[in-house]
């Protein structure tokens, strides 16, 4: 009788020893799995619902996540819609867990230039929001005319106006890394 006592306990504490090392190597796969998720992953679980954006110039947008590239998201405030670069975003509320990976290798290599490009073509009127060290930044009301592999040029129009030769107050040369967003001018979507 006493020998099955003590055999009861060895196998009790050999069961909580593999149950232990079990909860142990679940653990430490899933730091190793969450160690591969990408930004774009997690916000990909999030496309279509809201979320907060607070930008580099302290500028917070809050919005639908409609749309991911691999440089950029587009927020969706209203009837107003936002691309952001990722540069220009200092923190992100509103992400939860789920992360999924990009499907397709295509809309991986969509950068900033494949949105402005797209822009472009429709010659679409936007507010264009730069980067500055003092103050709120700086915006630009105007028309993409083209994009470079680096930057782009902003045919500069009174709000307003549409884009034609004796409109356009001036072409501005804008690099991609003193951009801090563009939203859709008049709060109509791209």
């Amino acid at each position: 009788m006493r020998w099955d006592s003590l055999f009861s306990d060895l196998e009790a504490q050999f069961s909580a020893e593999r149950a232990l090392e079990s909860e142990s190597e679940i653990t430490e796969r899933a730091r190793v799995e969450l160690g591969t998720v990408e930004l774009n992953d997690r916000l990909r679980g999030v496309v279509g619902a809201g979320i907060k954006v607070m930008l580099v110039d302290g500028t917070v947008l809050r919005g639908g996540l409609s749309h991911i590239g691999s440089e950029w998201i587009v927020l969706t405030e209203g009837a107003r819609q936002w691309l952001i670069p990722h540069g220009s975003v200092l923190s992100y509320q509103g992400l939860g867990r789920l992360a999924i990976k990009e499907p397709s290798r295509v809309q991986r290599s969509l950068g900033i230039a494949s949105a402005l490009r797209a822009l472009s073509r429709g010659r679409v009127p936007l507010v264009v929001y730069l980067a500055v060290r003092k103050g709120d930044g700086h915006k630009l009301d105007g028309v993409i005319d083209r994009v470079g592999k680096d930057h782009f040029d902003l045919a500069v129009v009174v709000p307003g106006e549409e884009r034609r030769a004796g409109s356009v107050a001036a072409v501005v040369t804008v690099p991609f890394d003193s951009l801090t967003a563009i939203s859709s001018n008049s709060g109509q979507g791209f």
